[in-house]
């Protein structure tokens, strides 16, 4: 009768990170698969829904019992709500909260730093503004693609950010069943080789994540090449652990030979390995702020000697579950331990008002750039409608067309170019913030694009602006349509620069990076350009509150000179604050 065949090795496609922690041991962490990021995602995605259709509904049951103010205060609350719910959300999660949205702790998935430190801020504003350059093309085709095929699984966030999704919950072995060995069983021999109990060993510790099917057939492909060792007729997964269990004994045993030692230390620190485990699914849960200041200490202690275990099961050639297992929990103590803690309210100011526009200094030479091509292409936007005015009705939107030949009227009756009643400017400005602020993530996030694509969407603003202007300069109200802009166009226009310009320091890391890597140069790029957003931020809010309640106004000229004046030096004193942030 032939001998059965042998099952192949059991394959582990899973892809992996290697980095050594400040106790120089490798910590070899598990790179998240596109499977358990999209359900992530799709959790997220159903908690942003739900909650904004509940805020929504809160707030129109609130304005239907007096309880808030109904009319345009409320759709303005509603709109910038909205919006700032919807871009914030991953940035606060994973810039605040570990690294973790509610989706990835609920899939058991964390955001690292390639070096396997937590994301910062930073990081989270960086990766989360180039979702829209990852959603390309739709429905995120270009973010999924790149995901599968990086050995890393990084979409474009990911490498600008330098971060990596990683599996962040620690796991117990697989409890073996009682051996059914008698008791002098642990004085007998290994019946099995070391490369059969490896095999063996990896199918225990990974048969409770395998599907029903995947695992039977497994198990009958393994119980077929160890058929000697097992009972005739058993079923073949019960079997199996059985063997797996006697096995153990037998390794423990004072004549194991080859491989017994790791087995024994196995056995030995495995009560403390559970206890860390209890620890480290409380810190992964939880976070350390829920640990009593004697804990603390406690947690950091059993850290360093789980680590260090991990060196000498690494050395011992321990069985891979033991590995795998103290992997797991050495990752989760590192990314709990290594956590930056220091989000306070003074550091959110220090970055709002010296780390911003410190960065904006450092990048100057792309923002005079941005300045230069925006004001080159208004020119030529501007010119071409002087010279053609008949180009006006098939380039300019229905819109601007109808705000020119209504303004000759508008002006003989002395009402100004966009002016809107009192009760319907907080919409007007939520709707130009949020607005706004979408351009100018399309600014920068066209940007990773080798920074074609913020050199295009910078370039066809400059020609709008100048097309309009040209039309009404054909039509005389080119100063009707100044004093609208004068008042907020000096921070939305540096705004806009500024956000050309982050986008520009994207590009540059990759088409440029200099003595750097192209990843090195990338990253860092993009830590200045995150900051850079911060300040386009800041300004475009300004900004929006003087276009939706000055410039929507009536009024002569004054207002929105002194406005415009006001900005001018905001904005210098604003960019003299980063300079001494530099220093």
């Amino acid at each position: 009768m032939p001998s059965p065949r042998p099952a192949p090795p059991l394959a582990d496609f899973r892809q992996h990170l290697e980095i050594e922690t400040p106790e120089h041991v490798v910590l070899d962490l598990e790179i998240a698969g596109i499977g358990s990021r999209m359900l992530a995602a799709l959790i997220d995605t159903a908690i942003l829904g739900g909650v904004l259709l509940a805020g929504n509904l809160l707030l129109v049951i609130l304005a239907a019992y007096d309880l808030l103010p109904t009319g345009p205060w409320l759709a303005a609350v509603a709109v910038g709500a909205t919006f700032v719910i919807w871009t914030g959300y991953f940035v606060f999660f994973e810039g605040l909260r570990g690294g973790r949205t509610p989706g990835k702790r609920r899939m058991g998935l964390r955001v690292v730093r390639d070096t396997g430190h937590p994301a910062t801020v930073t990081d989270a504003v960086t990766r989360n503004l180039l979702r829209l350059a990852d959603f390309l093309p739709p429905p995120y085709l270009g973010g999924l693609l790149l995901a599968a095929l990086h050995p890393r699984g990084k979409r474009l966030g990911d490498l600008a950010a330098g971060t990596v999704v990683v599996r962040d919950r620690p796991v117990e072995s697989a409890p073996a069943p009682p051996s059914a060995e008698p008791a002098g069983a642990t004085l007998m021999a290994p019946a099995l080789d070391d490369e059969e109990f490896g095999l063996l060993a990896r199918f225990v510790g990974r048969a409770s994540q395998l599907e029903p099917a995947v695992r039977d057939r497994v198990g009958t492909r393994l119980a077929e090449r160890l058929a000697a060792h097992l009972p005739p007729h058993a079923a073949a997964e019960s079997a199996l652990h059985a063997l797996y269990a006697r096995e153990r004994e037998r390794r423990r045993g004072p004549i194991a030979g080859r491989g017994g030692a790791s087995d024994r230390f196995a056995a030995r620190q495995a009560p403390r390995w559970a206890e860390f485990h209890a620890l480290a699914e409380r810190a992964v849960r939880e976070g350390l702020d829920s640990f009593r200041p004697d804990e603390l200490p406690e947690f950091a202690a059993r850290y360093r000697e789980v680590a260090a275990d991990l060196a000498r099961a690494r050395t011992y050639q321990a069985a891979p579950d033991a590995v795998a297992r103290l992997e797991r929990l050495v990752a989760a103590g590192h990314n709990a331990l290594y956590r930056d803690e220091r989000s306070t309210w003074r550091s959110v100011w220090v970055a709002v008002s010296r780390e911003f526009p410190a960065a904006v200094l450092q990048a100057y030479r792309a923002v005079l750039l941005a300045f230069a091509l925006f004001a080159a292409t208004s020119a030529v936007g501007y010119r071409m409608i002087r010279d053609r005015p008949a180009l006006a009705e098939e380039l300019l939107p229905e819109e601007m067309l109808r705000h020119a030949a209504e303004g000759a009227a508008r002006t003989g009756e002395g009402r100004k170019y966009g002016e809107v009643a009192w009760a319907e400017r907080p919409l007007a400005a939520s709707f130009i913030i949020t607005n706004n602020v979408r351009v100018a993530i399309t600014c920068f996030a066209g940007g990773i694009f080798l920074g074609i694509g913020s050199l295009v969407v910078l370039a066809f603003n400059g020609v709008a602006l100048g097309t309009f202007a040209g039309h009404f300069a054909n039509q005389g109200l080119l100063a009707y349509l100044l004093e609208f802009v004068v008042g907020h166009g000096v921070l939305e226009l540096s705004a806009i620069w500024i956000a050309t310009a982050a986008g520009l320091l994207l590009g540059m890391g990759v088409v440029a990076p200099g003595e750097l890597s192209r990843s090195d140069a990338l990253v860092l790029n993009g830590r200045v350009a995150a900051r850079m957003m911060g300040m386009v931020v800041v300004l475009l809010g300004i900004a929006g509150l003087i276009e939706g309640f000055l410039s929507t106004a009536g009024g002569g000229i004054g207002a929105r000179a002194a406005a415009a004046a006001g900005s001018l030096a905001f904005l210098a004193a604003y960019l003299l604050n980063g300079a001494r942030r530099r220093t």
